[in-house]
């Protein structure tokens, strides 16, 4: 076999545009597969990225299509509603009420229109937010409804260009009603969630000043862990399916939903896009065929002093299959060479972090060695066939 490897590559040194030629199909392919995975990774791992490790245990339900059109098979989101979730549905940690309200929050001169959520105690904290300044509503806050509201980083920035945001008081208006309050806290910067509200009051608050004993616009559940939030989630939609008799009665989503989702589609167009770069692998191989059929043509002579001295036809085909898979080989360990600094440049390029696919590298070169061994075969078997008086006699 060694011997056989030998010849294969001083078989290359003599005929090295051919040599060139061969591998070339075998470089672009390798290089494209690569290319395409690592960027699929590199782009599935950004785009996650965005979303944070914050909130992949949360599930948020909200009404449906149904709901919003019929109060026939709707769900009412109430105390009862709360104990029924918990009994009924297993690895729930913690079951938040939330509701939201357009208002304008002013100071001074300087307004800003947002969205408030009127939330529980502990809410914020379950998503992992940080504070950049102040604190986070207590028990009491949220029993006593107290006028307090922590404000988002981008908000406190537009209302307080130049700080000092915990501990002024701004106003809220709601409708037609104008509410004082004091700002408790500002949050930290943070990537993108489920839960991305601008401002947040205490939901006692909101049910003693905005509207008495309200239901929930919003439920937000926390999984005992986010391993089992896929698996929670298709629980929950089943039981407010089973409880008002419409499958689109409820919303439910999660963000660890949303990133699977995510990972499946970018996951899907990787491979479908490395399918079709594949295919220059193939062409390659034709080539090599050709240009081993034109080999075994040329050494007619050679093979036949070979069988003239005991060479078995076992031997001819390993010496030919071995120069077919050296090709590929060669080729495919260039092509993840180039491969890797194809994907560099584009990082740098594009400035984000970049995802080297190892799997997408083994497959790639272990499929351009199986493409030289099958394209090869052929030619292989042609010349282990040649009669050697007839090779001897041939040009």
């Amino acid at each position: 076999m060694l011997e056989d490897f030998i010849n294969a590559f001083q078989n290359f040194a003599r005929n090295k545009l051919r040599t060139v030629l061969s591998l070339l199909g075998v470089i672009i392919g390798v290089a494209s597969v690569i290319t395409i995975t690592s960027l699929g990774s590199s782009v599935t791992a950004q785009i996650t990225g965005t979303f944070g490790n914050a909130g992949l245990d949360m599930i948020s339900v909200s009404s449906g299509f149904m709901q919003r059109r019929s109060r026939n098979g709707s769900v009412t989101f109430n105390d009862t509603f709360r104990t029924n979730l918990f009994d009924n549905v297993e690895n729930i940690k913690k079951v938040w009420y939330k509701n939201s309200m357009s208002t304008t929050l002013s100071i001074d001169d300087l307004s800003s229109s947002t969205s408030c959520s009127a939330i529980e105690t502990g809410y914020l904290e379950a998503y992992n937010f940080e504070l950049e300044d102040g604190e986070f509503f207590n028990v009491t806050d949220n029993v006593e409804g107290t006028q307090k509201i922590i404000l988002s980083h981008s908000t406190a920035e537009s209302l307080f260009p130049n700080g000092g945001a915990v501990g002024s008081h701004i106003i809220l208006v709601s409708g037609n009603i104008t509410f004082a309050f004091t700002v408790t806290g500002v949050l930290k910067e943070t990537n993108a969630s489920i839960e991305n509200g601008s401002a947040y009051v205490p939901r006692g608050f909101y049910s003693k000043k905005i509207r008495p004993n309200p239901t929930a616009d919003t439920v937000m559940v926390q999984c005992v862990n986010e391993d089992i939030t896929s698996s929670v989630t298709t629980k929950i939609k089943e039981y407010c399916t089973q409880i008002s008799g419409s499958e689109y009665a409820v919303n439910v989503m999660s963000m660890q939903s949303m990133i699977e989702q995510i990972n499946e589609i970018t996951g899907l167009l990787s491979i479908f896009l490395a399918c079709i770069a594949g295919i220059s692998l193939l062409v390659g191989g034709i080539g090599i065929m050709n240009i081993m059929i034109v080999t075994v043509t040329e050494r007619k002579q050679e093979i036949g002093i070979r069988k003239a001295l005991g060479a078995r036809p076992f031997d001819i085909k390993r010496q030919f299959l071995v120069e077919s898979a050296s090709i590929t080989l060669i080729g495919g360990l260039i092509g993840i060479g180039f491969g890797g600094v194809i994907s560099l440049i584009i990082e740098k390029l594009q400035d984000y972090t970049l995802m080297i696919n190892i799997n997408a590298c083994i497959i790639a070169f272990v499929f351009s060695v199986f493409v030289g061994v099958f394209f090869g075969y052929n030619p292989a078997k042609r010349a282990a066939k040649l009669d050697p008086v007839l090779a001897l006699a041939g040009e």
